[in-house]
């Protein structure tokens, strides 16, 4: 017989902080080869760094970096390794429009001094400002307790 079902805690800052940790070497890695595939269209030079499509071409990665694990089990590999899943606070599953909405502002919610996250600690459902927009959140999943130690 199964135990009932609990409604998940949200998770904690400093997890969300070393899940985001982990998912910014992985971006940094894709970031890399992004702009290795466009080497060759010029002619082999570096892209000045403030140029604007380069900066956008960057940001689509990392949208949908984010955006694809979101969508597939609402866990990046960061979230998964600190026990992290992003879920919709509206029923159903979590949306497009959602997610590039809460993408767009977790950009200030962390250039703003890290403001928007730190809002999670004075919060009283302990959400930040990009899961306050985009109407969702991040919780806390619990250990297997059927796991086989080796």
């Amino acid at each position: 017989m199964s135990e009932p079902s609990s409604t998940p805690r949200p998770a904690g800052l400093f997890k969300r902080l070393g899940a985001l940790l982990y998912d910014t070497l992985l971006l940094m890695a894709l970031w890399f080869i992004g702009v290795a595939i466009l080497l060759p269209l010029n002619h082999g030079e570096a892209f000045a760094p403030h140029n604007p499509l380069l900066t956008t071409y960057l940001l689509f990665i990392a949208f949908f970096f984010y955006a694809w694990f979101w969508m597939h089990g609402g866990q990046t590999l960061g979230m998964r390794a600190w026990k992290l899943q992003l879920r919709n606070l509206r029923p159903g599953p979590v949306s497009w429009w959602q997610l590039l909405l809460r993408f767009l502002l977790a950009v200030p919610s962390g250039l703003l001094f890290g403001l928007g996250y730190l809002w999670i600690l004075v919060d009283r459902k302990h959400l930040s400002w990009h899961d306050r927009y985009s109407e969702t959140t991040v919780v806390q999943l619990k250990q297997n307790p059927h796991r086989h130690k080796t």
